[in-house]
């Protein structure tokens, strides 16, 4: 699902303006201005463009005139900009890195200097732009080398609930695995802590890591909390996926990275994950090990329990507060979507070109659409686990929906579907889980329980 040009350049656009848009409360126009001309004062990498790094506030101000207007799509562009893909030979971009690294006071244009004058790389064939972002990819920017490493952190914590959520994948421990008796598979788990409250905007365990996973967990947390204003997360595969700052553009939501190899701005779902693991993980062994938890359906519960007896109750060690008291003490509101335009917005997409018998084919599946766009390239947007519904999208413009001619497959090759066969039956919790949850039907007597863990029917399968 790599994106063409058009929505690369729209992810770049809506990068830099998704601090002010994924705000509740709006900037005062003195707060917009300073803004805007930070934003200007930094150089970037454009996509479609070799001749520039630096952008105007006037630039910037179309754009969030025009997302907010249009939102996502109004920012991808209507003509195509690609004007090549020029690479960098691979000893001139070792050559630039021993110079930057020799002097790290030096600018990019130095060094496409040095490169030109000792003849490691002809006058005109390195971009200032380009030759940048291989400096940055390698660790060797000015900021990077310049500060000290001794410099300490800036501790912060969010203003309010739903502010920021911090999202992480954690490979915890080993089940009995279900298609191979006698042997053990690992569990991952998926959290989404909330910044402020500490509270867990939803945790669940799974087999893989990949992006289903993370978009399965991210629906569950949306809907029963509403949209955060930042997602903050590491640089991994899935999190930094174009389909991702696809969703977070089009929920108007600021998709920000940690840098790397620096994981201390996420250090609180770090620490939960430590706490998962000196808490959570001793009691769950001791239960697969007497026989009481041998599936994943069955760890997710625990986990429910354990989250909701147990952790969102007890007093946070840095707030004081519990997490669950602290989170639902905030009257502010967040912004919510329908469960019908999560679903819309999830969707995955990939681009295909109509034949001349107005056929597509997607993963060996053939279909008919419209011939009217025979010859044409269209987006095709699609649930990866049924591929019989199949949306097809010209220029920003839904048509009518593909009809399956041949369908030998029903979900994309790059997701698993649910295997209802391998659920198992219901067994007792170990005590401390059962106790965590008689104390959460006490306190939550009065209350509609929280879903922290909510897996779908027949996740126990690989």
């Amino acid at each position: 699902m790599k994106m063409d040009l058009p929505q690369q350049i729209a992810a770049f656009r809506y990068g830099l303006i998704a601090p002010i848009v994924s705000r509740q409360t709006p900037l005062t126009p003195g707060e917009l201005k300073a803004y805007l001309e930070q934003v200007c004062e930094q150089p970037y990498d454009i996509p479609g463009t070799s001749t520039r790094s630096r952008l105007s506030v006037r630039s910037v101000e179309r754009y969030l005139s025009a997302y907010r207007k249009g939102g996502w799509e109004a920012l991808v562009p209507k003509t195509r900009t690609d004007k090549g893909n020029h690479r960098l030979p691979q000893t001139v971009i070792d050559k630039a890195i021993a110079l930057r690294k020799e002097r790290p006071e030096r600018s990019v244009e130095q060094i496409v200097l040095l490169l030109e004058e000792n003849g490691d790389a002809a006058v005109g064939t390195v971009a200032h732009s380009t030759l940048a972002r291989h400096l940055r990819n390698a660790g060797v920017n000015r900021q990077q080398l310049m500060n000290s490493p001794e410099r300490g952190h800036h501790r912060f914590e969010s203003e309010f609930p739903h502010q920021i959520w911090q999202a992480d994948f954690q490979h915890t421990l080993y089940l009995p695995d279900p298609n191979h008796p006698g042997k053990r598979k690992k569990a991952m788990l998926f959290g989404i802590i909330d910044d402020y409250s500490r509270a867990m905007i939803h945790a669940q365990f799974y087999w893989d890591e990949r992006l289903p996973r993370l978009e399965d967990s991210l629906k569950k947390g949306m809907l029963h909390h509403g949209l955060p204003e930042t997602l903050y997360v590491d640089n991994g595969a899935v999190f930094s996926s174009d389909h991702l700052k696809r969703i977070c553009g089009r929920l108007g939501i600021h998709l920000a990275h940690s840098r790397p190899y620096r994981p201390a701005g996420r250090g609180k779902i770090e620490r939960f994950f430590q706490f998962i693991d000196s808490s959570f993980v001793p009691e769950a062994y001791a239960a697969i090990e007497n026989g009481t938890l041998t599936s994943l359906q069955q760890l997710n519960d625990a986990l429910h329990d354990w989250l909701s007896g147990y952790y969102h109750l007890r007093k946070h060690g840095s707030t004081k507060q519990a997490p669950k008291e602290r989170l639902e003490s905030s009257t502010r509101k967040t912004r919510r979507v329908s469960i019908e335009e999560l679903a819309e917005v999830f969707l995955w997409e990939e681009e295909r070109k109509v034949d001349k018998a107005s056929c597509i084919s997607l993963y060996g599946n053939s279909y008919e659409v419209d011939p009217d766009l025979s010859g044409r390239k269209a987006t095709l947007r699609y649930d990866p686990f049924d591929l019989r519904v199949i949306q097809v999208w010209v220029d920003e413009t839904r048509k009518e929906d593909a009809r399956p001619l041949d369908l030998s497959r029903r979900h994309d090759r790059r997701v698993k579907p649910d295997d209802a066969s391998t659920s198992p039956e219901p067994v007792q919790h170990v005590n401390f889980f059962e106790a965590a949850k008689s104390r959460r039907k006490r306190v939550t007597a009065k209350e509609t329980p929280m879903q922290y863990a909510n897996p779908l029917k027949g996740d126990d399968g690989p």
